[in-house]
């Protein structure tokens, strides 16, 4: 694991201590109800670590523009709900009726701040970990606090006041939920059972690509099986013309990261052939039917939307006999019917199989629950991108927020013996 310190590592009771949380969920656009709540629910682990102390939840929904960008009241209705208790919450994040309230906390009393992202510092603060400490949300909740736990994954691979402030003002210990998040990530990625398999789709296709450089590369996985845009750009790449429609499709998603992309893609098709398995044929959306061919008989002028037939029982097949899977992006439009064939065949297959599967949150992880499959994989996680960050090898701010104040108060802070 990261060098990071955690919980086990430090004397929380009748302390004060700041806890950034990822509990962002899906809203409905007209009533604002919650449509998931999975995310609250990750952080009740860490929540049950600190019942004699006094928690101040910092926590954000969504983002300035959008339509689910809200206050974090409802969020704090319903953590108590689930935690069958009372939650307080302030409308401000670091003035004077934060600190107030803050002040007149006792142990055990759970607060939630309103969501830092309606703050001009959260999302306009860039710079090194010094200057987001500098700014006056930092300062101000720095002074009233003991401790800072960061228990938001999902945020990990973002830079900002909230999330790597606190780095050399007070100590910084990963919650229950990070600590668990690098553990299962550094299981499958140190020492994978083998075959290892990187089952990479959707449309976050630069993302995958690195994903997939990195794995290669360092010989984490045996075998790259592209799904979704990442291979249709393999394809393209590989001498198929797979039709303007979707070439345009990929200039467009990958904008400024094109030109990069296709020359990490290239070295990958050229340095790793045997051990990148392409789709065979795929399925094409043709007048809203499902139209399946063989990528022999591209081009073709219609988006192609899901694997094809042959390709999805390849794949299904490699799946049940990896030691390792490391999934992330659907295989195809699952949003509509016809074209989830593949997506839907793909998880029956990590479910069925007896290899550790890792899911990199995202749209992925929300179809397994919706399906009911949970249970039948390795490890969940919660982050989309920062899971695609940490598995691609780049260094995540908010792992090494926690890595540099583990350095400046491993001196200073008080073991606990609660084994």
């Amino acid at each position: 694991m990261a060098s990071v310190l955690t919980l086990d590592n430090v004397n929380v009771d009748n302390k004060t201590v700041l806890v950034r949380v990822d509990i962002n969920c899906p809203l409905r656009p007209d009533t604002k109800a919650f449509l998931d709540t999975t995310r609250i629910k990750a952080i009740v682990p860490t929540l049950n670590r600190l019942q004699h102390s006094k928690v101040v939840l910092l926590a954000h929904q969504s983002r300035p523009g959008k339509n689910d960008f809200t206050s974090t009241l409802g969020h704090s209705r319903e953590l108590g709900r689930i935690l069958g208790r009372p939650i307080k919450w302030v409308d401000d994040l670091a003035g004077e009726k934060a600190m107030r309230a803050i002040e007149e906390m006792s142990v055990g009393d759970i607060l939630m701040l309103n969501n830092v992202r309606m703050y001009n510092e959260e999302v306009g603060t860039k710079g090194t970990f010094e200057v987001h400490a500098d700014t006056a949300m930092v300062q101000n909740l720095a002074s009233v606090a003991d401790l800072f736990v960061y228990d938001a994954f999902a945020c990990a691979h973002r830079s900002t006041p909230s999330g790597v402030g606190f780095t050399h003002l007070i100590p910084c210990v990963a919650g229950e939920l990070m600590k668990n998040e690098i553990n299962k990530l550094d299981q499958a990625l140190e020492n994978p059972a083998r075959p290892c398999l990187a089952v990479l789709g959707g449309i976050k296709v630069d993302d995958s690509i690195l994903v997939a450089d990195n794995m290669l590369r360092n010989d984490i996985c045996d075998e790259f099986w592209p799904t979704g845009g990442v291979a249709n750009l393999l394809l393209e790449l590989s001498g198929f013309n797979i039709g303007t429609v979707n070439h345009d499709f990929l200039v467009n998603e990958l904008g400024k990261n094109w030109h990069q992309t296709v020359e990490t893609a290239k070295s990958l098709l050229s340095d790793f052939k045997e051990k990148i398995h392409l789709p065979v044929d795929v399925a094409a959306n043709i007048e809203d039917n499902r139209v399946d061919l063989t990528v022999g008989e591209l081009p073709i002028e219609a988006p192609i939307f899901d694997l094809g037939i042959q390709s999805i029982r390849n794949l299904s097949a490699a799946i049940k006999s990896a030691g390792t899977v490391h999934l992330n992006g659907p295989a195809g439009v699952f949003e509509l019917d016809d074209f989830a064939f593949g997506t839907v065949e793909m998880l029956n297959a990590c479910a069925e199989s007896n290899s550790y599967v890792v899911v990199g949150g995202g749209h992925t992880s929300t179809l397994i629950v919706k399906h009911g499959l949970q249970d039948k994989m390795g490890h969940l996680s919660t982050g989309g991108g920062a899971c695609l960050d940490y598995i691609a090898g780049k260094n995540l701010p908010a792992v090494a927020s926690l890595e540099a104040s583990a350095k400046a108060f491993t001196l200073n802070i008080r073991h606990t013996v609660d084994q």
